[in-house]
């Protein structure tokens, strides 16, 4: 189902302004190997309702494609979402390319397809040229090899992984108390309970720089012994602890 914006994305499962759900679930970019995380995402994800039950690894493949018969020599700009023109720096240098933002890469060629200017480009994914029509001027234009983008899918319902059924990860958000090493102390029981802590994202609420979220995934589950004393412990150090999600662990991260 497609959607114009990642709010759009999240109002189809959770409804919005009195309108039922349209979708079941959401599946959405949430990092990137090479342009990091995708920033809005991680502040939908704290106001939303919706919960992570799964995660998928894909790796990323850009083309530089144009309207037929569109030399390369001839293109002046590249259009794209923000997070592929990040990706495909190189490209962009080395050719002198304008970069244009676009609300997503397959709509950037769309885009290109209707404008039907030769002296315009998108950087999308492969499949976008045969869709619209273009050309292919450049192949795997992104700047490493191991471009990858990690998506979670969002459901209505809190949905959680077995707790003896293999890897798991833990998502969660916590805001930490306005003291001296509060963030230390809040973080010492994953340590000293052997839990592996795989990402942790700061964000400042309300504007004040004074109150700080954390996102933070761990390894494990909320019932394994090592994970529930760390979850304990950092409850004395903050003002709330919010789970997301509890979902099998995607092969890809080994």
């Amino acid at each position: 189902m497609p959607c114009a914006s990642f709010e759009d994305v999240f109002a189809a499962v959770e409804g919005a302004d009195g309108v039922e759900p349209s979708a079941d679930l959401a599946m959405i970019p949430i990092d990137n190997s090479l342009a990091g995380r995708v920033a809005d995402i991680h502040h939908f994800l704290p106001a939303s309702s919706l919960h992570i039950v799964a995660e998928h690894f894909l790796r990323i493949r850009f083309n530089l494609l144009a309207i037929p018969g569109a030399p390369l020599a001839g293109i002046r700009t590249v259009h794209s979402h923000v997070h592929a023109l990040g990706q495909c720096r190189r490209v962009i240098r080395e050719h002198g390319l304008t970069p244009v933002i676009a609300g997503d890469t397959a709509g950037a060629a769309r885009e290109i397809a209707e404008a039907a200017d030769p002296t315009m480009a998108a950087i999308s994914p492969p499949m976008a040229a045969e869709i619209y029509g273009l050309d292919v001027l450049l192949e795997d234009v992104e700047d490493e090899d191991h471009n990858t983008t990690r998506f979670v899918v969002l459901s209505r319902d809190f949905v959680q992984a077995p707790p003896d059924a293999g890897p798991v990860v833990t998502s969660f958000i916590f805001n930490v108390r306005n003291l001296p090493a509060a963030l230390y102390k809040a973080l010492g029981g994953f340590a000293t309970n052997g839990v592996n802590m795989t990402k942790l994202e700061s964000y400042m609420v309300d504007g004040r720089f004074t109150a700080t979220q954390f996102l933070a995934e761990v390894d494990g589950h909320p019932d394994h012994p090592g994970l529930k004393r760390a979850l304990d412990e950092l409850a004395f150090f903050t003002t709330d602890i919010k789970i997301l999600g509890v979902y099998p662990a995607s092969p890809a991260r080994e």
